[in-house]
C-alpha cells in the first residue's frame, strides 16, 4: 500500500463529543468550595532559562532531557519551519516555552516542546540550512558554522524558557499519571494537538508500550500496511528514515493503535464503551505487565499476523473492489481475524491447512455481508459481531 486510504483511516478516527456535566448546577457554595479543597493533584513547578548551546549540550548527553523520538510524537518540522524558530530567536522574538516533566531527580522528559528542542538542536548540529526567512532573508541558505560570527554569537546568546514539573506534584494514590494527563490535554488545546495514540504513547511510557512500538516494527505487519521496512541498526536511525517519516500511519502512530486495537479486544469483556476508552483501558491495565506478559503478547502477535498473510496470500484485511475496482485495507478486518485467531491460537496449524476454505468463506460474507465485517458502525456491540462472524468462518473450518 503505497498511500492510505482515507477509508482506512476514518477507521481509525477516535473522536468524541464530551457529555455535558449539568451536575454543578444543582451543588451550593459549601459544596463547591469542599470539592476544590479536596482536588486529589497539584503542580509544583519551577521556570528556567537555557541558552541555545546548553540546550544542545543536554540533548547531546542524553543523561537530562529524554528527546527519544518515540516519546511524544514522530510528526517532524520542515526544515523551512525550523528555520523560522531560529530566525525567531535571532530577531529575539518571544518563543512559548517548552515543559518539562521531572521523571527521576534531574532526569527530564519533553511534556510539550520537543519539535522546539530538536529544531534548535539540528541547526546548532550544522544539520541544515536556513530557508524561507522572511526578515533575515540575506541569511537563507546558510547553515550555523557558516553564520558571521557576529550573528552566531547572537544565537548563542539566544534562550529558550522551560517550565519543569517537579516530582514533588502531587497525584492521585490510584492514576500516578492523572498530573501529567491534565497537563498534557491543557498544552494541547492548540498548534499542532496530540492525537489520541500519540498522548498514549506520552503517557503512558513503559513496558508495554515500548513492546507495542516493538510489535509495529514486524516485518509482516509492515508489510501488509505499507509500512517502509525497518532495516537499521542504530534506534536513533528509523526516526530519521524519510520514507517512513511521509508513510501517514507511521508519521500519526496509527501503526501502534493498529497494533493496540488488537490488544485492546483479546477479551470480550474488555469490549465496551467506546473505542477510545477501550485503547485507554487496555494501557492502563496494562501498566504493571511482567516480563513472561511481554513475551506471551510478542510471541502471539507474530504467530497471528504470520497465519494472517500466509492464509490470505500475503494479501490479508483486503476489502472487495470498490466501484472503480480499488481495494482498501481495513483496519475493521485485522480486528476481527487477529482476535478471533488470537482465541483460537491452538488451532492455527489446522487453519493453515484449511487456508482456501476460510479465503472462500471470507469471500462470501464480504459479498453478502460487507457492513458486518467492516464494522461501519465502530461500536462496542459491531466489534463484537464482526469479531464473531469471522469466529464462525475459523470454527467451521476447523469441524
Amino acid at each position: 500500500m503505497s498511500e492510505v486510504d482515507d477509508v482506512l483511516l476514518n477507521e481509525l478516527d477516535e473522536t468524541e463529543e464530551a457529555p455535558l456535566d449539568e451536575s454543578s448546577a444543582a451543588k451550593s457554595d459549601n459544596e463547591i468550595e469542599e470539592a476544590y479543597a479536596s482536588v486529589s493533584f497539584r503542580i509544583v513547578y519551577q521556570q528556567n532559562n537555557f541558552f541555545l548551546p546548553q540546550i544542545q549540550d543536554l540533548i547531546n548527553g542524553k543523561e537530562v532531557i529524554n528527546l527519544r523520538p518515540e516519546y511524544q510524537r514522530r510528526l517532524r518540522w520542515p526544515n523551512k519551519k525550523k528555520s523560522l524558530l531560529v530566525e525567531s530567536l535571532l530577531l529575539n522574538i518571544p518563543v512559548p516555552p517548552i515543559f518539562l516533566y521531572e521523571s527521576d531527580l534531574a532526569r527530564y522528559e519533553v511534556m510539550d516542546g520537543q519539535q522546539r528542542l530538536n529544531a534548535i538542536h539540528d541547526y546548532l548540529e550544522n544539520d541544515f540550512s536556513l530557508t524561507g526567512l522572511e526578515k533575515l532573508s540575506f541569511l537563507n541558505g546558510r547553515r550555523y558554522k557558516k553564520l558571521p560570527p557576529r550573528v552566531r554569537r547572537g544565537l548563542d546568546r539566544a534562550s529558550l524558557g522551560a517550565i519543569v514539573l517537579l516530582q514533588e506534584s502531587k497525584s492521585d494514590p490510584l492514576d500516578p499519571y492523572l498530573v501529567r494527563r491534565y497537563v498534557f490535554e491543557r498544552l494541547n488545546t492548540g498548534g499542532e494537538k496530540l492525537n489520541p495514540q500519540e498522548l498514549r504513547n506520552s503517557l503512558y511510557r513503559g513496558a508495554f508500550n515500548d513492546m507495542i512500538v516493538r510489535l509495529a516494527r514486524n516485518s509482516v505487519f509492515c508489510k501488509i500496511f505499507g509500512i517502509p521496512a525497518y532495516t537499521e541498526t542504530d534506534e536513533n536511525e528509523y526516526y530519521e528514515n524519510p520514507q517512513r517519516q511521509k508513510n501517514t500511519l507511521y508519521r500519526k502512530m496509527s501503526d501502534c493503535q493498529i497494533v493496540l486495537r488488537y490488544l485492546a479486544l483479546i477479551e470480550d469483556e474488555n469490549i465496551r464503551g467506546s473505542m477510545r476508552s477501550m485503547l485507554d483501558g487496555c494501557m492502563k491495565s496494562n501498566r504493571a505487565a511482567t516480563q513472561d506478559d511481554i513475551r506471551n503478547y510478542e510471541t502471539d502477535f507474530a504467530q497471528l499476523i504470520q497465519a494472517c498473510d500466509t492464509i490470505f496470500l500475503s494479501t490479508p484485511f483486503l476489502l472487495p473492489p470498490d466501484e472503480n475496482g480499488k481495494q482498501r485495507l481495513s483496519v475493521a478486518l485485522f480486528d476481527a481475524y487477529m482476535v478471533a485467531l488470537h482465541r483460537r491460537k491452538h488451532l492455527v496449524p489446522k487453519f493453515l491447512e484449511k487456508a482456501a476454505q476460510i479465503r472462500a468463506a471470507t469471500a462470501e460474507v464480504l459479498e453478502t455481508q460487507l457492513a458486518l465485517l467492516t464494522g461501519k458502525a465502530n461500536t462496542a456491540q459491531s466489534v463484537k459481531d464482526r469479531i464473531a462472524a469471522v469466529g464462525a468462518i475459523l470454527d467451521a473450518v476447523a469441524t
